[in-house]
């Protein structure tokens, strides 16, 4: 499974009409199952008169974890255009509601289907796409003595440093895509203890040097 994912860098909103009524699109970049509640629920008040708040998300790597709700229209025009959208373009960690008011003209469920999915659409076309990696974050902690062998080990895996404190011991924060971590690990461990890979299949722990899992 990839490390990289695509998604919105923040919200959006998109607007559709038709025969009287009105849809507003609002989407939204989350990462967990309790992020989009809050969402909902502020959508809600905002609009206390819309006749439905209809919504769907897809979430994770795997993009196994959906829902899409009709909140009241006829079942499958609603929630599942919306989620069609958020999978044509290809994204996951993304919620979207949209709010509808009814203008007095029954749309029928092709209408209701289009006008559904080209509000979504509307909503993510606004929306800035970014591509995000799933990453850990280590913090090694050193000595000087080895400080050069780790920072040339760090630089040769090409892997970022998001905080540096050189205090008593020195200390580096990296972070690492999620599928690539055992392989970068084992490879800077080696490097630091200055041995070749092959020499460095059982080695676990190098002197001078502590890896720890961050959040």
């Amino acid at each position: 499974m990839s490390d990289e994912y695509l998604t919105i860098k923040e919200a959006s909103v998109g607007e559709f009409r038709d025969r009287g009524s009105k849809f507003i699109a609002y989407a939204f970049p989350i990462s967990s199952e309790q992020d989009w509640p809050p969402h909902l629920e502020a959508i809600r008040k905002e609009h206390p008169k819309a006749t439905h708040h209809c919504f769907a998300f897809r979430l994770g790597l795997d993009k196994n974890n959906y829902r899409a709700n009709d909140d009241g229209e006829p079942s499958g025009t609603a929630g599942r255009p919306i989620l069609g959208q958020i999978d044509s373009f290809g994204l996951t960690n993304v919620f979207i509601v949209v709010v509808r008011y009814f203008g007095g003209t029954l749309l029928g469920t092709s209408g209701l289907i289009n006008a559904y999915r080209l509000c979504a659409v509307d909503a993510l076309e606004k929306a800035e796409i970014i591509e995000k990696t799933v990453e850990d974050f280590y913090r090694l902690t050193f000595d000087y003595a080895i400080m050069s062998d780790v920072m040339n080990a760090i630089k040769k895996l090409g892997l970022p440093m998001l905080e540096q404190d050189f205090g008593d011991l020195g200390k580096v924060t990296i972070a690492i895509p999620k599928s690539e971590v055992k392989d970068s690990l084992f490879k800077l461990k080696a490097w630091v203890a200055g041995l070749r890979l092959e020499e460095a299949l059982d080695l676990e722990n190098v002197e001078g040097l502590e890896i720890e899992q961050i959040k």
